[in-house]
């Protein structure tokens, strides 16, 4: 068998990190893959989580495995941090390995008890969605979000879509910025898709990866509380990576709101498809995050450390768009301020893309998605010629 292997097609943001790092020139700049960098272009180590550490959470003593559904303390603290002051009663929450491993449990337990159920998913959405719940054998169709003409959320589509669907059909949702596009719907909106979702009876799977990358940490999850204020059952993909800069801990949780369930019976079945997919969760990210979390004084300074983080985006995207506006004044380049978080939907043309490579060494995914993160102080000024050479022909959102 293994004479017989087809070929493997890289991943296109991970392929493009290989090709970046290969690139021999000294003025490079990777504004494709999805990491949080701060102003010098390093991963920050939040002060929060060093603090965490140095007293000593995470591994002490001996290393042994922690229950299939992670532990109690954790899941309480990832609980409030998602649904503030909702009734716990109706959530089941279990940690997972990131927010990958929250949406892969939650397709495995949707293929259990409801297989014939089709995932709607934004279009576009993340690359790695449709592997994920078409690898579990759920049939994964896609309804309209991104308006290419106003470079905003296309409700009127959404709606559309999700008013036609059968009953129990899940439909799969950012609840923060958006990714790849970086539009989020605004709250009038979201009354808007979650009345449709109520009266249709559908299964809303929200995958929040950048908490507090949006608006605030309870700002951006509205939505999610909402369906508990409407009694919508939901599911919830929660990652850790971006938000408290631990991507190789990965750290994630499921969460379940599901008010006419069983609880125990549900934990049953979220274990179950965990057991059978990686047994246990990893111990150490999980133990920094519980403790940042459940620290009064940690959680303040995350919170805060979040804000800068929030705040260094928004001034690049300002940064960006008063520079490109120069260069190119008969150009609209709005919607750089109107999207939230790490990512920009550029609107470039695969042409444009490859232009940037190699005539700048400025690295896209194919997609156009442009990761505001990678900007700073030092390659902002490069990164803006660039753009503006490239986009001397079309361009828009």
């Amino acid at each position: 068998m293994f004479d017989r292997l087809p070929a493997y097609a890289e991943d296109p943001i991970l392929g493009l990190f290989e090709a970046f790092k290969a690139d021999p020139r000294d003025r490079k700049i990777n504004l494709g893959i999805g990491i949080y960098c701060d102003e010098e272009g390093c991963v920050p180590v939040l002060a929060s989580v060093r603090a965490a550490q140095a007293a000593g959470a995470g591994l002490q003593g001996p290393s042994t495995y922690l229950p299939t559904e992670g532990g109690e303390a954790y899941r309480r603290a990832v609980r409030e941090l998602v649904f503030g002051e909702a009734d716990a009663a109706d959530i089941v929450v279990v940690q997972t390995v990131a927010g990958t491993g929250a949406l892969k449990a939650g397709a495995d337990l949707l293929k259990a008890l409801q297989p014939d159920a089709a995932v709607w998913m934004p279009d576009p959405t993340w690359a790695n969605h449709a592997a994920i719940f078409g690898g579990a054998g759920l049939r994964v169709e896609r309804y309209p979000y991104y308006d290419k003409a106003t470079g905003g959320f296309d409700l009127a589509g959404a709606l559309a879509t999700l008013r036609k669907l059968p009953a129990g059909s899940v439909v799969l949702l950012h609840p923060c910025c958006h990714n790849p596009t970086g539009v989020d719907p605004s709250q009038a909106e979201w009354h808007a898709l979650l009345d449709a979702i109520g009266e249709r009876g559908l299964l809303p799977f929200f995958d929040m990866a950048y908490q507090g990358f949006a608006q605030g940490v309870d700002e951006d999850a509205w939505a999610v509380r909402e369906c508990v204020l409407r009694g919508v059952a939901c599911l919830v993909a929660s990652s850790f990576s971006k938000i408290f800069s631990l991507y190789g801990e990965r750290v994630g949780a499921l969460s379940v709101h599901a008010p006419a369930a069983d609880k125990a019976r549900l934990l049953g079945q979220i274990k179950r498809v965990i057991r059978r997919s990686y047994s246990c969760p990893p111990a150490q990210g999980a133990a920094l995050v519980e403790a940042v979390l459940s620290n009064p004084a940690w959680n303040a300074q995350w919170r805060g450390e979040l804000d800068g983080m929030r705040r260094r985006l928004r001034t690049m995207r300002i940064r960006l768009h008063g520079l490109l506006a120069e260069a190119l004044p008969q150009k609209d380049f709005g919607f750089l301020t109107a999207q939230n978080g790490m990512f920009s939907h550029s609107g470039l043309r695969p042409s444009q893309i490859e232009a940037l490579r190699t005539r700048f060494g400025v690295y896209l995914v194919a997609s156009g998605r442009l990761c505001v993160a990678g900007l700073n102080d030092a390659n902002l000024d490069h990164v803006s010629t660039a753009l503006a050479e490239v986009c001397a022909g079309e361009v828009g959102p």
